[in-house]
């Protein structure tokens, strides 16, 4: 089987799910804070990264070998599947000022981003794919930047709401 196949649920949960919980939700979620200085090559690869993590699908196939990377990428990508929709849920439902602070977000700032990363690590141990691994890891490294720029836009939204939140809750997990 073609791996593209999961990228459906993901691609389901990410817009129409999304759109579903909040009507503002999806246009929230596309929004990228400015990028400065390093960031904006950053934001380049990120895209260019992002973009291969679903193209690549289409030239990779499921390993039904039932084997333990077969039985761990389940599990991931399950995993990560589930993380991905409520971490949906909680961000179209942001508190009065719009921070994202309940839910999954009292755990982790990002967990959008974490979501992401596991359901493609899923992804990758399906199809014992280390091309499509090394693009996690690069889009996983730019996204490290663009979460730079999104933080200092929050703090410059936020304030001292924002700064508190930072200092309670972890960047990632």
């Amino acid at each position: 089987m073609l791996a593209v196949f999961l990228l459906i649920p993901f691609l389901l949960i990410r817009f129409p799910l999304l759109s579903h919980f909040g009507k503002n939700a999806l246009s929230r979620a596309a929004y990228f804070a400015p990028v400065q200085g390093k960031e904006k090559i950053a934001y380049i690869i990120y895209q260019l990264s992002n973009l291969s993590l679903f193209i690549t699908p289409f030239l990779l196939e499921i390993k039904f070998d039932f084997s333990v990377f077969f039985y761990a990428g389940i599990a991931i990508y399950l995993l990560g599947l589930a993380l991905c929709a409520i971490s949906m849920r909680d961000f179209a439902r942001p508190d009065a000022n719009g921070m994202n602070t309940k839910g999954l977000y009292r755990y982790s700032r990002n967990p959008m981003y974490v979501a992401y990363f596991v359901c493609f690590l899923g992804i990758a141990f399906l199809t014992k794919s280390m091309i499509f691994f090394l693009i996690l890891v690069i889009f996983q490294t730019t996204a490290h930047w663009i979460i730079h720029s999104e933080e200092r836009w929050c703090l410059e939204k936020f304030g001292k709401s924002y700064q508190d939140y930072q200092d309670r809750v972890r960047r990632y997990i």
